[in-house]
């Protein structure tokens, strides 16, 4: 089977999504193909703490409305250290917040407005490889649920189908990235309880960080710090609530069932490379941070905004001048997410092997942030995001 399109985008993630979403508005046709179901897309559980910017894109756009009505606005978060709780007051410092929504309801709405749009969403077809990325007709080599083979062919391939990409390879080649392996990890948990704070907590303490989160009024994510490869049905219920709990002093958790438990590997990566010709990453297939400054589903997004210019200004304009750019203009932000990610999480976690003097280091970092207004200022101005460079 051949097809013929303007954009094909590999991945129906927040990325692809979005990216045919945004350029449905500007005329311009796509195809998303995606190895997932569409049940497995939508009912996959996975963090979502929206920056603002993401916010206003989703509504303006017409692609979420549901962000608003069922997404939790917060306005801080809590930084507990030495027993003690200091708020982050986002809105009175920067006048901007975050949103509680989890991927898979942006996935929800994303999936649901491009099929009531007619577009071209392919679930169940896996790409294999992208070839002719060097000239202005590259292929996708795909196959569907029977293995029958496709071959996409487009003006501009863009890869937006995670760290495991597919289009990646065409585009870096033996290149690869900047890469770096964090020598921790976090244990995680979905439990049924109401929650135990309104705003996420981050807890530094001696034994190891915690992250006490919400998914809504019923369901609650929580994590612990944990040595990556631990193994998660060595823990009774009663040991991860002990674990937790010893974690967050001077808070009582709400305690409730465990349904779901994994352990998510820290790792950061920036490919050399965001764009070959006319195949061009980006999301997770581009970059991943780890997930303590809230960071990867709002930089995919970022990138999906700057992309979309300059796609509008090749296909209906001809001008490669946006595109050329792109990579460029993309990092800057990616780097600055980076650095973020980094602080906060080496200021948070118990850095193996730690001494006293790097413990107590530590909490003069914290205590430097949370009694300063300048270091307040830049941890809520990072956490909600910066301004996104969009013209539509």
């Amino acid at each position: 089977m051949s097809v013929r399109t303007r954009v094909a985008i590999i991945g129906a993630g927040p990325a692809g999504l979005l990216l045919s979403h945004l350029l449905d508005r500007q005329g311009i046709e796509s195809v998303v193909i995606d190895s997932r179901s569409r049940q497995e897309i939508e009912t996959t559980i996975r963090a979502g703490i929206l920056e603002q910017g993401t916010v206003e894109i989703l509504t303006e756009t017409g692609a979420s409305d549901r962000v608003r009505t069922a997404g939790q606005k917060h306005e801080g978060i809590e930084l507990r250290f030495d027993g003690e709780g200091h708020r982050i007051d986002f809105t009175g410092t920067v006048g901007r917040a975050v949103w509680l929504y989890p991927q898979h309801e942006v996935l929800k709405d994303l999936v649901a407005a491009r099929l009531a749009a007619g577009q071209d969403l392919r679930f169940q077809v896996t790409a294999e490889r992208v070839e002719d990325a060097g000239t202005d007709r590259p292929r996708i080599i795909a196959k569907d649920a029977d293995g029958r083979r496709i071959e996409i062919e487009a003006e501009v391939v863009v890869g937006a189908d995670g760290s495991r990409s597919v289009a990646r390879e065409a585009v870096t080649g033996a290149y690869g990235g900047y890469f770096r392996e964090y020598p921790f990890a976090w244990f995680g948990i979905l439990c049924e309880a109401p929650p135990s704070a309104e705003e996420l907590i981050y807890s530094n303490s001696p034994d190891g960080f915690a992250l006490i989160s919400q998914r809504s009024p019923e369901v609650q994510r929580m994590y612990f710090q944990c040595d990556p490869d631990a193994d998660t049905e060595a823990y009774s219920e009663d040991r991860l609530w002990e674990i937790l709990q010893a974690r967050v002093p001077g808070t009582t958790l709400a305690e409730g069932p465990v349904f779901q438990r994994d352990v998510l590997r820290f790792r950061s990566f920036v490919a050399h490379e965001m764009r070959r010709g006319r195949v061009v990453i980006v999301g997770d297939a581009a970059h991943t941070v780890p997930p303590t400054g809230a960071k990867g589903m709002n930089l995919a997004v970022a990138d999906v905004v700057l992309l979309t210019d300059a796609l509008r200004a090749l296909l209906h304009d001809r001008d490669e001048t946006l595109l050329d750019a792109f990579p460029d203009t993309a990092r800057k932000r990616i780097w600055k997410a980076q650095h973020f990610s980094w602080w906060m999480t080496s200021m948070l976690h118990v850095q193996p092997g730690a001494s006293d003097f790097d413990r107590m280091r530590q909490i003069g970092e914290l205590r430097t942030v949370v009694e300063s207004e300048a270091g307040r200022t830049y941890l809520a101005e990072a956490y909600t995001g910066w301004p996104l460079g969009r013209t539509f």
